[in-house]
Formats: C-alpha cells, sequence, structure tokens
C-alpha cells in the first residue's frame, strides 16, 4: 500500500504544471561543516563547493541560502566577527581566501541567486570561544539560558548590532537576498513582559535591519525562516509551537509592514499539520514570496523515518497553490536520501526565474536589440547588443529561450535554456541540419524583465568557421553540461 501512495503521489507531482516564476531553494549549512566541504585545505574546498553547488544546479535550485554568520562567526573576514571553524578547523583561522565572495561568484556563474544566511540571536554555548570572545566585546546584551548564549532582544544595541553586520555583508558583497535565521524569542526564554512588547521588540529589530540593508540596496531581498505555523487557525489548532505567540515572531505582520519580500517558513510537518497552515501563510502574504521549508531530513531513518511521498505531496501542493519550495538540508537533497534528488531533477527539469519584487520597483527594462546568431554544424553562438536598464539595479541579466518554432512563447518556461546568465554572448548546441529559434530578455535585479528580441535562424553560410567547444572553455555556461535528456530531445540535441 505505502509502495502505491508512493506512486501516485510521484504521478500527481511530475504532471504537476510548472510555473514560469517558482522559488526553488536549499539551505547550505556550515555550521559544524555539516553541509560545508569536508576539506580544510582552500583548494579542495573550492572544488568541493562548486561540485555541490553543481549538483544543486542539476536539482533544478535557483537560490542558495548559504550560512554566512553562523554563531557569532562568520565565513568571511568580517570588521565585527571572527572566521568559524568549519573553514579551517580552528576559531579565528582565515582559511587563506574570501569563502562568501566564492559562493557568491559560483552561484552566479550558475544563474542561481546566493542569498547570505544569517543566524541572529544565538550566540554559541558557554563553553565555546566564540561565545566568550563575543561576551567580552559585547557584555550588555548577552543572555546565557542554560549552557546557551544569547542576544538579548530587550536591549536597543542588540538590534543596532545586527543591522551593522547585515549592512555590513551587502554593502561588501553582491549578494542576491539576506536571510535572517532565529529572529524570535528563545522558546525557552523566562518572558517578563507582556507578549506584545516582546513582538514588538523583535519587529524593532526587524525594522533596523531592513532600513540597514535597503537603504544601501534595495533590489536585495530580506527574507526569514519563521516557525512553521504563524498561529492557531479556525479549524486547526497549532499544538501550542507557534511563531506569533509561542516566539514572539509577528512574520505575517512583517509581510503587511513591507518589511520582508520574502518568507521561508519552517514547515517540517506532515498531513494537516502541514497543508492548512501553507495555505495561511499564502493567505497573508500580502503579495510577497512564500517559499515553504520542507524538511527532507526527517527522510533519513536516523531521523524521521518519513516516506518520499510524505514530501512529494507536499512539494505538488505548493507548486497548485503558488509556494515555492526549499530543502532542509543541502547534504540530504545531495545525498538523495531516499531518492529526493533523483525525485527533485524531474519535478524541477523545467527551469524557472526568481519572482520580480514589483512591490519595490515595477519598471521592466528595454529590450537587448541585434539580435545575431552565428551558426555551425552543432553550435550556434548567440550575441546581443546590451538592453538599457530603467531601474536603480546595478546591471542586468538575461534569459535565453530556444524553440523550434518561429514563434517563441517566452511565457513558456520549457522554452528557457539559461536563465540569470550574465554577458553578451552564449554558445549553445544544435542537431546538425536542426534549425532552432532564439529570444532574448533582459532581467534587472528586482526581477523585472523585459520584452523579447528574437531572429529567425539562418542556414550556415558555407565556409562559416566553426567555434571550438570544449570543457574548459569559460564562455560555455555551465547549463550546457547540465541539461537533462529531456531537455536536449526537446531542443533536438
Amino acid at each position: 500500500m505505502k509502495a502505491i501512495i508512493i506512486i501516485i503521489a510521484t504521478f500527481i507531482a511530475l504532471n504537476t504544471q510548472a510555473q514560469k516564476h517558482e522559488v526553488r531553494a536549499v539551505w547550505l549549512a556550515t555550521i559544524g561543516g555539516i553541509d560545508w566541504p569536508k576539506s580544510q585545505n582552500a583548494a579542495t574546498q573550492k572544488r568541493e563547493l562548486t561540485n555541490i553547488l553543481d549538483k544543486l544546479k542539476q536539482a533544478g535550485i535557483n537560490t542558495v541560502l548559504i550560512q554566512t554568520r553562523i554563531r557569532a562567526t562568520t565565513i568571511y573576514p568580517s570588521s565585527f566577527e571572527p572566521f568559524d571553524l568549519c573553514l579551517t578547523g580552528k576559531h579565528g583561522y582565515s582559511p587563506g581566501y574570501d569563502p562568501l565572495l566564492f559562493a557568491v561568484d559560483e552561484c552566479h556563474r550558475r544563474g542561481m541567486e546566493c542569498h547570505a544566511w544569517m543566524v541572529t540571536l544565538p550566540i554559541g554555548k558557554t563553553t565555546e570561544q566564540r561565545f566568550k570572545d563575543f561576551k567580552k566585546k559585547h557584555p550588555k546584551i548577552v543572555k546565557t539560558i542554560g549552557q546557551d548564549g544569547f542576544m538579548d532582544p530587550e536591549q536597543p544595541e542588540t538590534g543596532d548590532y545586527l543591522a551593522s553586520i547585515c549592512a555590513e555583508v551587502t554593502q561588501r558583497y553582491d549578494v542576491d537576498g539576506i536571510h535572517l535565521d532565529y529572529i524570535r524569542y528563545p522558546e525557552n526564554w523566562r518572558m517578563r513582559i507582556p507578549r506584545h512588547q516582546a513582538r514588538e521588540n523583535i519587529t524593532g529589530i526587524v525594522r533596523k535591519i531592513h532600513h540597514a540593508v535597503k537603504t544601501l540596496k534595495p533590489w536585495v531581498k530580506l527574507s526569514c525562516s519563521p516557525i512553521g505555523k504563524s498561529g492557531d487557525l479556525t479549524r486547526y489548532r497549532s499544538g501550542g509551537w507557534n511563531a506569533y505567540n509561542a516566539v514572539c515572531q509577528d512574520a505575517q505582520g512583517w509581510l503587511r509592514e513591507g518589511l520582508m519580500d520574502q518568507l521561508y517558513p519552517m514547515m517540517y510537518f506532515k498531513g494537516n499539520n502541514y497543508y492548512p497552515f501553507a495555505l495561511d501563510w499564502k493567505e497573508r502574504s500580502y503579495g510577497r514570496t512564500i517559499i515553504s521549508g520542507l524538511g527532507i531530513y526527517f527522510l533519513s531513518p536516523k531521523e524521521g523515518n518519513w516516506t518520499l511521498g510524505d514530501v512529494t505531496r507536499e512539494m505538488s501542493f505548493s507548486r497548485q497553490n503558488g509556494i515555492g519550495h526549499c530543502y532542509f538540508r543541502s547534504m540530504f537533497l545531495t545525498d538523495n536520501t531516499r531518492g529526493i534528488y533523483d525525485f527533485a531533477r524531474q519535478f524541477d527539469e523545467v527551469p524557472a526565474l526568481i519572482p520580480p519584487m514589483t512591490w519595490i520597483s515595477d519598471k521592466a527594462p528595454e529590450a537587448p536589440t541585434r539580435l545575431l546568431v552565428q551558426r555551425t554544424e552543432s553550435i550556434d553562438r548567440v550575441s546581443w547588443d546590451n538592453a538599457r536598464n530603467r531601474s536603480n539595479s546595478p546591471y542586468l541579466l538575461y534569459n535565453v529561450y530556444a524553440s523550434t518554432t518561429p514563434e517563441i512563447d517566452t511565457d513558456e518556461p520549457r522554452n528557457l535554456v539559461a536563465t540569470r546568465h550574465m554577458g553578451n554572448s552564449i554558445h549553445l548546441p544544435h542537431r546538425p541540419g536542426k534549425q532552432l529559434y532564439y529570444a532574448v530578455t533582459a532581467v534587472d535585479r528586482y526581477g523585472n524583465e523585459s520584452a523579447p528580441v528574437s531572429i529567425k535562424m539562418r542556414k550556415p553560410t558555407k565556409g562559416h568557421q566553426r567555434v571550438a567547444l570544449t570543457p574548459s572553455d569559460t564562455r560555455i555556461p555551465p547549463f550546457y553540461y547540465q541539461m537533462t535528456k529531456k531537455q536536449r530531445k526537446k531542443l533536438g540535441l
């Protein structure tokens, strides 16, 4: 019976209509090196990280949330806090390169967004050096609960400090988002003030971070991962564990106030503990983007022993209701726990764009111009003149569409062959004698997409110079080596 349920769930999920705009994300945790490369050699560490990112790209991921601030430690050279030991095995030691800069560049090279995942209030065990270092510098804002240390949300300096470190990342790196984790009261905090005041304390911190980030770069998305259930529903109770009352996290209020662009609620539940609460987030999204956090770690027999169908049904339900999905965590996805990676590659085989932040800017770029196609027997070099940006974002990216018919439907995600492409040319393979048609659109950092520019392919001229195509050719986008059989078949490759 269980096998039949899984097969049915898989069939339903794979036949769910693909969406052109959908966030498909993953949390890549660095704490304890649990998702991070195991090697502490810089060159090997870089190579292992690129292998991870390649696998994520192949699984359809378009957004990587990389844990940047861990527990009062970082994976970049910060002016505020030391390097985390996940990088070298030693607290405060430099790995010899900037891992955040490297991760951002590698994500962008693969057409994926990279968000800096910032753990906010926790600062580690009281026995750890990172806690001792932080307490020595900031004794006024440190609170301890048993063996755990936290920044005190009831001290104004806490919000100022967190805003400063988020501003540092925003200013120094080309991140696509700042993602706040544990932006709430600890569950075992001894509450001495009214709940409404406690909620205002957390909201005050969010306001300070929002102001710091958006003043610098309004196109950088601000998001957080609230507790999976916002509160009790009319027909379904939260069981006492919810964001609004239990930990004073008014995440839906942050959407209403415009403080958040995205929410990634931690929906690590099954059945009626998932579906109605996921809909609640969507119905109270105030036009912002909701991405359901999927507890795929429960697929592990050591964690929860869920079936694959438990997760795939949630993915299908979420897509049908305009909700994105985010896997917790990267390792459980890339390790193909209970077949989740194989399923993800099929479910997200058709590419998707990030939903635009039209609530901040809706000025689409002008269309690119002078689309040219140089054809050889097996390679098309598609190039275009850069479009004109109409927003205040720093640069434009490009989406490339291909079809076997002259009229290219750019609303059809199956025609996408490259997303968020950097530069104004790309090499695309095709079957000898097979005619393809192309269209290119520009997209700004808010996600606004231009009208397309297109041109009908002409047959190659006699004696046309062939373009060399080798894996070492840096002009070739990585997606070429990661295309699925269905994508190749559709384009006649």
